[in-house]
């Protein structure tokens, strides 16, 4: 009998985990980076999008010390984290039909732009129909889900499709279905989730797969730095300055 705790057995999983999307998933990474990266270098713009708990991933990646100034967050009222009330309102809220073209109406989204969707099991109507609507505007998808969700759940969205149907790149997070990596005898559900742990690793190896590529062209990064060292503030600021009419969060 193993002696192991529940939080070396909940580490041991992110960490095989995180082995599995590093080995399987490093071709598609690349492809994710340089697809960032070519956006950037031709003038475009870097938008991310998560619903519930797919949003921490997403929020992860913008306005980030060591990150690209240009990510923006694509945000669905009522559907970004779980700080509306009911939280529940946000996960009914991703399975209505004909909100994603509403929002993308209304955003800065157009051809040329990158845009990050992140959904864990890519069967809802938002995530799916932002990705066939943002493709329909010239945008570039980049797709973060569990592959696995496309062959043992049924689609939400009409067209009977997953969002990894609709993207220039598919990012498999591997994670289960149900997302919950642990089981004790004496617990009757199993528990434990590491899909946030598991898609934050991705997107920040693509963010540096992006940041490498445009180094090698000789564009140097829009990088921001921490406000709390020393200097942060001012290098920000120039940042700012320089690419503020492709930065929405400041807005």
């Amino acid at each position: 009998m193993s002696d192991s705790t529940p939080a070396d057995q909940f580490f041991d999983a992110a960490i095989g985990l995180l082995q599995r999307v590093r080995d399987e998933e490093a071709e598609n990474i690349e492809a994710a980076g340089t697809l960032l990266a070519d956006t950037v270098a031709a003038d475009g713009r870097l938008f991310a999008f998560g619903a519930g708990h797919s949003s921490l991933a997403a929020q992860d990646i913008v306005y980030r010390a060591g990150g690209l100034a240009l990510m923006n967050l694509l945000a669905v009222p009522g559907a970004v984290g779980v700080d509306v009330m009911p939280a529940t309102l946000g996960s009914a809220l991703e399975r209505v039909d004909g909100l994603a073209s509403v929002v993308l109406d209304s955003s800065p989204l157009r051809d040329g732009d990158a845009l990050v969707i992140i959904s864990l099991s890519g069967r809802n109507a938002l995530p799916v129909e932002m990705a066939m609507s943002a493709r329909a505007l010239g945008v570039k998808v980049i797709g973060v889900t569990s592959v696995a969700y496309a062959s043992e759940t049924t689609s939400r969205h009409s067209s009977g499709t997953y969002l990894k149907d609709h993207c220039d790149v598919v990012l498999d997070s591997k994670i289960a279905i149900g997302d919950a990596e642990l089981t004790l005898d004496t617990i009757p559900a199993p528990f434990a989730p590491a899909s946030t742990v598991v898609t934050s690793a991705l997107l920040q190896a693509v963010m540096a797969t992006a940041a490498a590529s445009l180094a090698t062209r000789g564009i140097e990064p829009p990088l921001l730095r921490s406000g709390n060292v020393d200097g942060g503030h001012d290098w920000n600021r120039r940042v700012f300055e320089t690419y503020g009419d492709r930065i929405f969060y400041r807005q």
